[in-house]
């Protein structure tokens, strides 16, 4: 992963469940979700993650819902950011670089 080549530590989780493991292992200070992810949805497990972390950690939405009730609703779940897929790589580092 391209995160990894300039050093940030990253973990992988391949559904909602998973990712809230992860995170409960690792406390990221940056958590990079796509919405459309089995078992649970990037929206349940932003809610879930605002509920455990409060503000302490940023949420990215990298996703293929791109409409803007999309949007909407990812603000609602607690993400600080969306990105509609393909993402423009040098875009999601600056918003990483800017988080917090």
């Amino acid at each position: 992963m391209l995160l990894q080549v300039r050093g940030d530590e990253v973990r992988v989780a391949y559904d909602g469940e998973e990712a809230l493991v992860a995170e409960g292992d690792f406390h990221p200070e940056i958590v990079l979700l796509d919405i459309g992810m089995p078992k649970l949805s990037g929206y349940e497990v932003a809610r879930r993650l605002r509920e455990l972390r409060g503000p302490g950690v940023f949420i990215v939405a990298i996703t293929g819902w791109g409409q803007e009730e999309d949007r909407q609703r990812a603000r609602e779940a607690g993400f600080d950011h969306h990105f509609t897929k393909p993402v423009d790589y040098a875009a999601l580092l600056e918003v990483i670089d800017h988080a917090g």
